[in-house]
């Protein structure tokens, strides 16, 4: 597999460091090639190089995302202040579907919301006026979908066809927004605000000059000040949309603002940002941390969690920080996974109580053959894939690592 750059600040504990962009001799390190694995190595790579090159295949995932070094005083004081701020709402959704079920829904659900986010594309570069009334009805119907069952549209964003990225990745992060609102159990008509953010706060993006490259760290000093005009641009479009909630335009203002004021357009600090906005943050820093390149750094989801988790209490509101991380799990329902006796298997569903024993279909065997039906196993049960020891998952793999389509799930 070819090597993944990823530049110096996005580096997690756990990956392979094959190559830097200097070197080795002008460097302290003696191996050419080593496992991060402790704050030493990452203050020395942040040091002396902008960026290295990382083998995904021999990492070393970190299965529960945690600090490694405590913050400053300070900042653990705004943590402990902000984790006992309430985030979470009232609501008991209950699941009224399995992902079985669900799995045909969502998909038709995922495919029309996909055409119309092509629709409003081409109107935005036309000149043309959006559709708001046709942007909340499928906002609507993936609410629909994931208060009957989260797992099945989670499942069908993250094996999605990674074609037409930029469009694609608004459908996805509606997903993310709403199932997140579920997970806190906030209002219904709270979940359809999230989803229409998701969907339309970067529809500014497409505005911008072409051949801009897609993720911030490509860019230089002057091209990042026009890639930040993208959300006026979508403040702007989603003013001039009839049928839209009012607030919307100023919510979508927010996600690239953060809780120490670091942030853009504004600056906004702490409560200044709602908390709408603090949630939309959060989960389009993820989505970009785990988007394929060009749009994003391709990382696996439990080392985007812990860019995540090592940034709460600062860039991010620690409260929700921490409910995404249990919304999400250690292994996110999609993620490509290799078991303890060699096979591989995507997550299709996961344990609210037990979180590293999720559902797991297996799609092939320990010698890389298709496995035909697929086996699932609920890891909670505890399966035995030898007499002596029960199912485990041993590692996650990156997204290509296998190529299924989710049509072919549950046949």
């Amino acid at each position: 597999m070819e090597h993944k750059e990823v530049p110096v600040e996005y580096l997690e504990f756990g990956m392979f460091v094959t190559k830097l962009d200097r070197p080795w001799t002008e460097t302290p390190f003696v191996y050419q090639g080593f496992v991060l694995k402790t704050e030493q190595q990452l203050n020395a790579l942040k040091k002396y190089c902008q960026k290295v090159y990382v083998d995904p295949e021999r990492r070393e995932v970190v299965v529960a995302p945690k600090l490694l070094a405590l913050p400053p005083a300070s900042t653990r004081q705004v943590i402990a202040e902000q984790t006992k701020e309430k985030v979470r709402g009232t609501v008991a959704y209950k699941e009224l579907a399995t992902v079985e079920e669900e799995l045909p829904r969502a998909r038709s659900v995922f495919t029309q919301t996909n055409a119309i986010v092509h629709s409003m594309s081409r109107a935005v570069i036309t000149g043309n006026a959006l559709d708001g009334e046709r942007a909340k009805q499928a906002v609507n119907e993936i609410t629909d979908s994931v208060v009957r069952n989260p797992d099945a549209m989670m499942l069908l964003v993250t094996m999605r066809d990674k074609a037409e990225e930029t469009l694609n990745r608004a459908t996805q992060v509606s997903v993310y927004m709403t199932v997140f609102g579920r997970f806190l159990q906030l209002e219904r008509e709270r979940l359809e605000v999230l989803g229409l953010i998701g969907l339309l706060q970067d529809i500014g993006m497409l505005k911008l000059p072409q051949g801009m490259p897609g993720r911030r760290s490509d860019l230089a000093l002057a091209e990042d000040e026009i890639f930040k005009t993208h959300v006026s641009n979508s403040v702007e479009i989603l003013s001039q949309t009839a049928g839209l909630p009012a607030e919307l335009p100023g919510l979508a203002s927010l996600h690239h603002e953060r809780y120490d004021g670091s942030g853009y357009p504004r600056g906004l600090k702490g409560s200044a940002i709602s908390q709408i906005g603090a949630i939309a943050g959060i989960v389009d820093t993820f989505d970009m941390l785990t988007a394929p390149a060009p749009y994003g750094m391709q990382m696996p989801p439990s080392n985007a969690l812990n860019v995540l988790f090592q940034n709460r209490g600062t860039q991010f509101h620690a409260a929700l920080v921490e409910q995404f991380i249990q919304c999400v799990g250690a292994f996110p329902v999609g993620s490509v996974v290799e078991l303890n006796s060699g096979e591989i298997g995507v997550v299709i569903t996961q344990n609210l109580v037990k979180r590293l024993q999720p559902r797991v279909m297996v799609v092939q065997d320990a010698n890389g053959n298709p496995i035909h039906p697929h086996k699932v196993l609920d890891l909670v049960h505890e399966p035995m894939a030898t007499p002596d020891e029960p199912y485990r998952i041993r590692r996650t793999l990156d997204q290509t690592r296998i190529k299924i389509d989710s049509r072919e799930l549950f046949l």
